[in-house]
């Protein structure tokens, strides 16, 4: 029965969206599940609602557009695909390397990739397949890219380098929605610093992590705790290593935690890291990505696994007397989802969103908004993110997926190596005045060689030269074009070999400049110069936003040359306001393409170019899913959509960034209507997980009971937006009903006689009345359960109606006047129920209902007087 009335349903094309139609539109767009996947209990509550959704609104006489599609699940597929790599041909994908591994991931895509598509049918899902979509279809992955640039152009994408979570099996950073809080019981470890001037005196801290005490860079402890205020400014011994640390007071330290005293590793702890900016603090990393120790100084440690390193660390703690104690101690740790490891926090070199549209979106949700959450109380976590919203790590360390648009001007393959940028030799140049400073600063160069000597710029490509020329205009604003905001250090200097600073001297107010000469960047005729001020220079780090990048031109007559006075020009037409920073890249792209060292743009821009190695995060380009997966008549048909059915624990994931990207490119908001399903737990409360063996295979379900029975069981114990005890008896429940129902249209088709026969008032009993009185009511409470979002409910009600009220009672009452010459009126109050009865059953049940209508003879509509 299901295989026949589904591929009839296709070869007819009941699912087609048609744009032109003039009837009222409906349309929602599926949460594309991960092509790596397989059908879950999830997926089958989450689809069924969707179809019932749409089903109904077909019989509501509305066009419908479900519209499918698949997610590339990046971090999944390439993880599936790189184990059976190295289970079959003992490989990895570096083995292969990028070109040949993504082909790889291509051929198992279309060889494995459709399974979950083929098992939605089954439980029939009648979504207009003809319109499926892959997020990596070449015109979706086109639109993903264009966002980026966009984006980017807007002032709202920037590359920094940023605490991040960072999976050390995956290789690659994580967004905090991509973390799971995680409760995990631990050891609390009491580590003795002893004091570098007080021999025997020592300061205890307690800590999860003795692995990284090769990191630490101080103590903290709160500058009021009179426990520690003697202690402030005195230095202690590192353990394992014996390297003298400060003793810092921070207001961020709870003296209540542990000792009340911190200690201070800011490569491995995003509050360290902050406290380590705070104050000058230095960054050591001892972990390599891949979660093993990288500490050549402790031999006993270096190499080990971070979790075999903490042991081996406490015990080695332990036999120099330096472990006080050691008790048990629950904390919630970060776990990877897709890995299930903790992850590490790992200052890492990203690209990061400032999210757009965030006012709108936080307005566009409630009572007042466009978009209405049901149940309502995820509105309250909704805004709750969004009033702590940060900005979004959309980068991953990955091959698979959608490339970043970046390009960089190299005459070789990207280097995953990365050289500090160091600002060296500060040394004291005399001048009283603009031409003493040029003289002592060439004189300079020249005794210490680095006149002319060239230093090739990893980040860029080009070398990086001292000249004459560049001293002799070092201090000149003579034929200038200045440029505000332009992150003009990271573009120049990243990755530099070496940097050498010339500060001026003596300080005074009317000199606050420091020259980095090494920023002669040799473009043709050109060279680009960078300005820090002396603090900014002591300070090793920008303070303002007033950094200044120079264009020189080498003209005879001194003036300015025309891609400066071009650039001037461009930049009057471009808003130099707020915190948002102009892209030196964009306005010179049309003054002289081949003097950027970077270009960010959606094609190469020829020979010599190589593209950055990161992929976008996968949400990235599924929160373009509800309007980028149409075409242009399909948008202005179906868009905003009318409904969107997703689990809650994707709300920020998915849901927000969709309703901004939304807000952002179609000025409207994606959908009107958010229904919250529940999460399905075992009889126990239990989350469903392979692990556990609590997860039972849909299809094994479908076929024990059938999709009809599968589908009604479940959603008779789908309470709305609520978490599902799941209960295999109920499955079987449902298929129970199926059959109770196909006996009782067998019934009536035993009986003979006309099919939908006229009804006589004047003959009806006060049973025929009652049934009817019954069926109005069970049509007005499950038209209003269903507009409610309620499905547990309606589906409820049909169950009591029907075998109860209908089957139990109004049936067997029947049997009498089936033997009297009421009979024929009798047959058409059994058919009116039976008819409107199936009608708002197909939703829940659509094989079943669809054989018996047609067994029966229900292939007609009925006459209006008589329609419900």
């Amino acid at each position: 029965v299901e295989a026949k009335w589904y591929a009839r349903w296709l070869a007819e094309g009941y699912f087609r969206a048609d744009p032109a139609s003039a009837k009222p539109a409906y349309s929602i767009v599926m949460p594309p599940p991960n092509v790596t996947g397989v059908l879950t209990l999830g997926h089958v509550l989450n689809n069924t609602i969707q179809d019932i959704l749409a089903r109904r609104a077909r019989m509501l006489g509305m066009e419908v557009l479900w519209l499918p599609g698949m997610d590339h699940a990046g971090i999944a597929t390439q993880t599936v695909v790189e184990r059976q790599l190295r289970k079959e041909e003992k490989k990895t994908r570096h083995d292969l390397g990028r070109e040949e591994f993504v082909r790889r991931i291509w051929q198992w895509k279309e060889k494995h990739g459709g399974i979950i598509i083929e098992q939605l049918k089954r439980l029939g899902c009648s979504c207009d397949w003809s319109r499926e979509r892959f997020t990596m279809d070449e015109d979706y992955s086109r639109a993903v890219q264009r966002t980026f640039v966009d984006l980017y152009r807007k002032g709202l994408i920037y590359r920094g380098k940023r605490m991040v979570n960072w999976d050390p099996v995956a290789l690659t950073a994580l967004s905090d929605e991509e973390v799971i809080p995680t409760p995990q019981k631990s050891a609390l470890y009491y580590v003795r610093y002893e004091l570098v001037d007080e021999p025997g005196k020592f300061i205890e801290v307690a800590t999860t992590r003795p692995e990284t005490i090769m990191a630490d860079v101080a103590l903290a402890v709160h500058p009021n705790d009179q426990r520690y205020v003697s202690s402030l400014g005195k230095k202690v011994w590192r353990p394992l290593d014996r390297a003298q640390l400060p003793v810092i007071g921070d207001d961020g330290i709870d003296p209540a935690f542990g000792t009340g005293v911190l200690k201070v590793t800011p490569a491995h702890d995003k509050v360290d890291f902050e406290i380590g900016q705070r104050h000058g603090l230095p960054v050591l990393d001892v972990l390599h990505p891949n979660g093993t120790i990288n500490c050549p100084a402790v031999s006993e440690l270096d190499g080990l696994d971070r979790f075999v390193a903490r042991r081996k660390a406490a015990e080695m703690l332990s036999e120099s007397g330096l472990l006080a104690k050691e008790e048990p101690h629950e904390s919630t740790v970060g776990f990877s989802e897709r890995a299930g490891v903790p992850i590490e926090p790992r200052l890492s070199e990203q690209w990061f969103l400032k999210y757009p549209q965030v006012e709108r979106a936080r307005a566009g949700v409630g009572p007042q908004g466009a978009i209405h959450f049901r149940p309502e109380r995820w509105e309250n976590a909704y805004q709750h993110w969004l009033e702590n919203i940060q900005d979004w790590c959309i980068s991953r360390q990955l091959w698979w997926g959608h490339r970043i648009p970046v390009w960089y001007w190299s005459d070789r393959e990207w280097s995953d190596a990365t050289t500090e940028l160091v600002v060296g030799n500060p040394e004291m140049i005399p001048g009283r005045n603009v031409r003493e400073l040029r003289a002592a600063a060439w004189e300079y160069a020249q005794e210490n060689g680095i006149l002319g000597q060239s230093f090739r710029n990893l980040h860029t490509g080009f070398d990086i030269m001292v000249q004459k020329s560049s001293l002799e205009h070092a201090f000149s604003n003579f034929g200038a074009a200045h440029i505000k905001l332009v992150p003009s250090l990271p573009v120049l200097l990243r990755h530099a070999i070496r940097v050498s600073a010339v500060p001026h001297l003596p300080y005074s107010p009317d000199v606050r400049c420091v020259h980095i000469f090494f920023a002669a960047l040799q473009l043709g005729p050109r060279f680009y110069r960078v300005k820090m001020t002396v603090k900014e220079l002591r300070s090793g780090k920008k303070l303002y936003d007033h950094q200044a990048l120079e264009i020189k031109g080498n003209e005879p007559d001194g003036k300015k040359s025309p891609e400066a006075h071009l650039l001037a020009e461009k930049l009057a037409s471009r808003p130099t306001s707020g915190s948002r920073l102009l892209n030196f890249a964009d306005l010179m792209a049309d003054v002289n393409r081949e003097g950027l060292t970077q270009l960010v743009q959606l094609d190469s821009p020829g020979e010599g170019w190589t593209q950055d190695p990161d992929v976008l995060d996968t949400w990235f380009s599924s929160w373009l899913w509800p309007f980028e997966t149409m075409d242009d008549a399909t948008q202005a048909r179906f868009y905003p959509t009318t409904d969107l059915v997703t689990a809650p624990d994707i709300i920020f994931f998915w849901v927000a960034r969709m309703i901004m990207a939304g807000l952002e490119y179609t000025g409207q908001a994606p959908f009107h209507d958010v229904f919250f399903t529940g999460l399905i737990r075992d009889g126990q409360g239990r989350k469903m997980s392979k692990s556990l063996g609590n997860s039972p295979d849909p299809l094994d379900l479908i076929g024990k009971y059938g999709a009809d029975g599968v589908r009604f069981g479940l959603m008779r114990i789908a309470p709305s937006g609520q978490d599902i005890r799941f209960d295999e008896k109920q499955i079987e429940e449902g298929r129970n009903f199926a059959n109770k129902l196909w006996n009782a249209c067998r019934f009536r088709q035993m009986q003979g006689g006309e099919t939908e026969g006229e009804i006589n008032p004047a003959l009806l009993t006060s049973d025929d009345k009652w049934i009817l009185l019954r069926l109005d009511a069970a049509i007005r409470a499950v038209t209003q359960a269903l507009e409610e979002y309620n499905f547990s409910e309606a589906a409820q009600t049909l169950y009591r109606f029907f075998w109860s009220e209908f089957c139990d009672w109004y049936l067997e009452a029947s049997k009498a006047s089936l033997a009297t010459d009421r009979q024929a009126n009798t047959l058409a109050v059994i058919d009116f129920v039976l008819g409107h009865t199936l009608r708002l059953f197909h939703p829940f049940l659509p094989f079943i209902t669809e054989e018996l209508w047609h067994g029966l003879g229900f292939n007609r509509d009925l006459p209006d007087d008589q329609g419900a």
